[in-house]
């Protein structure tokens, strides 16, 4: 079984973090403050509850005046982000709960703690908080020359950032995060193209229209930016938009005919789903998305669908076969119930044929 996240943060990673406080404070109390954090809850906490019990232990432990604890965290930090990355989150957590009352130290200590980790998620707090100033310390980072903080001011205002707080206002209206994105759609840093492609893929589940415009502006451009509006783009390939599906080439095919499409229709849990199909045409199928659906039956007799891509390209020929499988094994991320599932074949946003089978 894989180890779980919040096993990193362990006896070793204390003591190490430890010691190079002590490095650069003297009088940090280094056993009372090991004794507190593993305390009798210790081991019932997850991980971002180990992540916030760390950083509060540590404001109880440093100088309290904010500027003098940031100074020693900076210099601890550096000593250990090369070997830290998801741990020395903990930095991060301290400016978010105890620095919103100093807006500029806490922007200084959030660029440093970014570097070969992530302050993303506690930038966020300050949006909401401090939105205009925020919103303009964004833009300088943007313009900034390291990877790190300029991937910091796109990920950080993503409207729907997972396991982070969303922001309701840039839901509703996401013009300032568009500045950014404006700043760093060209950027040379594939890891920051990566975040701006999810920025805007978190728009276009609020702004479907916004991303439209977009990409009917951009495309074309350079190879980069189709790659950032493509992938920025893939909730609304996945879910059959048309006009999306249309502005990269997707258009409907009507000579296009499913055949001998077979499928298992009985399988056990545990078991591989397999199945396969032709695609036919008197002509070239030309650009084609393919892609398949199942409907799984969840709890009440409810279904939920799940779209999956297999391929996508040119087929300059008038056949084209598929064979896949879909594993049910059972997995920590979805739970399968027994009874009647749907499969479905999809080209370029339209179902072309649908089979049913039984899950025991």
């Amino acid at each position: 079984m894989a180890k779980l996240l919040k096993h990193l943060y362990n006896e070793t990673y204390i003591q190490v973090l430890t010691n190079n406080i002590t490095l650069n404070y003297p009088d940090f109390d280094a056993i009372d403050f090991t004794n507190k954090i593993f305390d009798n809850s210790w081991e019932s906490k997850e991980l971002k509850q180990r992540m916030r019990h760390i950083s509060n232990t540590l404001y109880q432990f440093l100088p309290k005046n904010y500027n003098e604890s940031i100074n020693i965290l900076e210099s601890t930090f550096v000593k250990m982000n090369h070997k830290y990355t998801l741990e020395n989150i903990i930095f991060q957590d301290f400016v978010e709960v105890h620095g919103i009352g100093c807006f500029e130290k806490s922007m200084e200590a959030l660029e440093c703690f970014t570097i070969n980790s992530s302050s993303e998620f506690a930038i966020r707090q300050f949006i909401l908080q401090h939105f205009d100033k925020t919103m303009a310390q964004m833009k300088i980072w943007a313009k900034s020359n390291n990877e790190h903080i300029r991937r910091l001011a796109s990920e950080g205002c993503r409207p729907r950032l997972p396991w982070a707080i969303a922001l309701p206002i840039f839901k509703e209206n996401p013009q300032k995060v568009l500045e950014i994105i404006d700043i760093l759609k060209n950027d040379e840093s594939k890891y920051v193209r990566k975040s701006v492609a999810n920025n805007i893929n978190d728009i276009s589940k609020d702004n479907p229209q916004i991303v439209k415009k977009m990409v009917k502006k951009w495309i074309g451009k350079n190879d980069n930016l189709d790659w950032i509006i493509k992938h920025g783009s893939r909730t609304l390939l996945k879910n059959g938009d048309k006009d999306i599906l249309e502005l990269f080439g997707f258009v409907e095919n009507k000579n296009i005919s499913i055949d001998s499409f077979t499928l298992n229709e009985d399988i056990k849990l545990g078991d591989n789903l397999e199945f396969s199909c032709i695609f036919n045409s008197p002509y070239n199928l030309g650009k084609l998305r393919i892609e398949y659906s199942i409907t799984f039956v969840r709890q009440n007799n409810k279904f939920n669908t799940k779209i999956f891509k297999i391929s996508e390209g040119i087929y300059n020929q008038k056949s084209y076969k598929i064979s896949k499988h879909y594993s049910f094994k059972p997995i920590s991320t979805r739970k399968y119930y027994q009874g009647k599932h749907i499969l479905a074949i999809i080209i370029n946003g339209i179902v072309l044929g649908e089979r049913e089978f039984h899950l025991t």
